[in-house]
């Protein structure tokens, strides 16, 4: 009986000794690039992170959170007229309403180390026009000390989030004019103590 209240208290005190650290993202230095897909061909830009943290125990990532600021969302494989135009149109309501949805968020909720190389599976809640819903991928995290580098593809399906102009799965007939639901975030997050 005494081993059984025994165990308790030890694991108590286990958790008691790791070491927690927070990271910073570094806004000036960390990026997200995303690509859409369309019928036609597909489109490219950047998008930045506005804020984020990464919390360490014993130098394994245990959670973390970022924010992206979707007024900064620019297109990068287009210049002048139409490429304004293309943003001005992913910032409309037809796409992601960010007059109305400034930012969008992503919030880790489990992770799974994959190895003893800083691979993990991240799974999380994914937050677009005010819609969670839950996403995972797989990211690399290097501890370089002072700093976390951590980079990793996030495959959105926009149709979840209310995001259907173009959509073949809400509208017949677009032919070479649909818009593929789901598009990639390519993320680098550079964060400090």
């Amino acid at each position: 009986m005494k081993k059984l209240l025994f165990l308790p208290l030890l694991a108590v005190l286990a958790m008691a000794a790791t070491t927690v650290t927070n990271y910073t993202v570094d806004t000036a230095y960390s990026n997200i690039v995303w690509t859409g897909y369309k019928v036609t061909g597909q489109h490219t830009g950047n998008v930045k992170v506005k804020s984020g943290n990464l919390q360490f125990a014993d130098g394994v990532l245990t959670g973390g959170s970022f924010e992206i600021d979707m007024n900064s969302i620019t297109c990068t494989d287009m210049q002048g007229e139409y490429g304004d135009k293309l943003v001005g149109h992913l910032k409309s309501d037809d796409f992601f309403g960010v007059a109305t949805h400034p930012t969008a968020k992503f919030a880790i909720t489990r992770i799974i180390p994959q190895d003893s190389k800083g691979n993990y599976k991240i799974i999380g809640d994914l937050t677009i026009k005010n819609t969670t819903k839950p996403a995972k991928f797989f990211a690399n995290v290097v501890d370089k000390g002072a700093e976390i580098n951590a980079s990793g593809k996030l495959v959105v399906d926009r149709s979840e989030y209310d995001v259907r102009f173009g959509s073949g799965s809400f509208f017949d007939g677009l032919g070479d004019k649909t818009i593929y639901d789901e598009f990639d975030l390519q993320i680098w997050l550079v964060a400090k103590k």
